[in-house]
């Protein structure tokens, strides 16, 4: 696969690293339904094992090294919402990662470029070719940098695993509360439909989603009742 150089040298500027082998860079941002159409060409898969591992000790370190008053508990807690998927689309969205990804036509049609998990995928992925280009304590470094609002948010319990789980203690504080979602429909073939839900507080609409799997669409739904939450009460 001949190298995109016009299209790496601005993604490199988006993420602010310079690499000697931008060959780890593009298989960084190459989807396996881009490679399944061609032959020979190296997806990022392998890219996300490595970097789920680079950033989980590196975020690790970090929350061991500078809160040395927190329980064993507290911090994998702070650090399961450091590296969740929610908080890797962020950064993500932050670099504008969805317009550089290879992928199939296909894939694209059907909402890729914005999907949470090809994009927190590619973020692992980036991460894994920085290590491999740059080392440990570069690659260190940068995830520190990248990642520090986040991680003052995790600390400060400001970031969200679980929308349905959320909204259920936001809405059962004051007594019993019927929390109900149902699926309005399904569209697309079988291999990537989509699924809309609505979620219903005591029989009223409160929030609308859609995913590719009935329980994603319903995060989605739960997540809109909480926005919709705060701007009642903003």
């Amino acid at each position: 696969m001949d190298l995109d150089y016009l299209l790496l040298d601005e993604l490199e500027k988006k993420l602010g690293v310079s690499f000697k082998n931008k060959a780890f860079l593009n298989t960084a941002i190459t989807h396996s339904s881009f490679a399944n159409q061609k032959k020979d060409v190296k997806y990022n898969e392998r890219l996300e094992f490595l970097g789920d591992s680079v950033l989980q000790l590196t975020i690790t370190e970090h929350l061991f090294q500078n809160y040395k008053n927190k329980s064993e508990g507290e911090l994998t807690k702070i650090r399961s919402l450091v590296v969740c998927e929610n908080s890797l689309y962020e950064i993500a969205k932050g670099w504008d990662l969805g317009r550089y990804i290879y992928m199939s036509k296909g894939e694209e049609m059907t909402g890729g470029r914005t999907r949470i998990s090809i994009l927190a995928d590619c973020v692992e992925a980036i991460i894994a070719a920085i290590y491999l280009d740059k080392g440990f304590n570069f690659t260190k470094s940068y995830i520190l940098k990248n990642f520090n609002e986040i991680i003052q948010r995790a600390i400060r319990n400001e970031i969200t695993l679980d929308y349905k789980t959320k909204l259920q203690e936001i809405l059962q504080k004051n007594g019993e509360i019927c929390i109900q979602y149902d699926l309005t429909k399904h569209e697309g073939p079988p291999h990537r439909r989509q699924f809309f839900v609505n979620v219903l507080v005591n029989n009223k609409f409160m929030g609308e989603g859609v995913g590719y799997s009935k329980k994603e669409a319903e995060q989605f739904a739960a997540k809109s009742a909480l926005n919709r939450l705060e701007e009642k009460f903003e």
